[in-house]
């Protein structure tokens, strides 16, 4: 009787342990396809990306800096956007804004610290952001939120000379050109772009600035814009004054 219940208890277990064993086996199957997938899905995004490199150059061949590029897509979703810095930063320094030309995505804040000599009054009456900013020097004043796209032209109310340019975007990528007139963006979904540039020193018509590209996924693509005119010898929109009370 005992060798029977033994037996017994032998032939009892043995199902158990296989069931473990299998359902084991399964989890640690199940993990290696889900992490293959996941690396695969990720592999995949990066294989479907591809990078671009904006070039602007005056008449004569020189690098233009500081000129806004943005990329929006034509033919695909954009995706999720790049996350926008939680402060952008415009300063005054040598009675200049620093620096003079700023782009920034939808509803990026901007601080506009004063470390300059001496004190200013800083001040927008432009559709997208009409703002102002009573006399200070320092860090006086809290960031101010750009919620809107266009163009927002900054002037002093005591310095007439100082002209500033805020490029307000909804386009997900975009940024602005190196000293050399370079800009490179990276990782971008393949697909057709419309490239737009925009500086207040570009006296070429605005159509002229535009060009459309194809991103090629795992490849580079290169526009490069030659300007026909001269750059202007100042900075246009210049700041206009409102009927604030000062």
């Amino acid at each position: 009787m005992t060798h029977l219940r033994s037996s017994g208890r032998a032939h009892c277990d043995a199902p158990e342990g296989s069931a473990t064993r299998f359902a084991v086996a399964a989890r640690l199957f199940a993990k290696r396809v889900t992490f293959g997938f996941l690396t695969w899905c990720g592999f995949g995004a990066a294989c479907l990306a591809g990078d671009l490199a904006v070039g602007v150059v005056d008449r004569s061949g020189r690098g233009v800096a500081d000129v806004i590029v943005t990329v929006t897509p034509t033919d695909h979703p954009a995706g999720p956007a790049p996350p926008a810095p939680a402060t952008a930063v415009m300063d005054q320094r040598n009675r200049a804004f620093v620096p003079r030309v700023l782009v920034v995505g939808v509803g990026t804040s901007v601080d506009f610290p004063n470390n300059d000599s001496v004190s200013h009054q800083v001040y927008s009456f432009s559709p997208a952001k009409r703002f102002q900013l009573p006399l200070y020097k320092g860090a006086h004043h809290p960031p101010v939120t750009f919620d809107r796209d266009g163009l927002v032209v900054l002037g002093c109310n005591i310095h007439d000379e100082m002209a500033g340019y805020i490029y307000v975007t909804a386009s997900p990528f975009f940024g602005t050109t190196d000293a050399g007139g370079e800009l490179q963006l990276r990782d971008l979904p393949a697909g057709e772009y419309r490239i737009t540039l925009w500086s207040p020193l570009i006296a070429d018509p605005p159509a002229s600035l535009v060009r459309v590209v194809r991103v090629i996924a795992q490849e580079g693509v290169a526009s490069r814009v030659q300007l026909a005119r001269d750059l202007r010898a100042r900075p246009e929109p210049r700041p206009k004054r409102g009927d604030w009370e000062y």
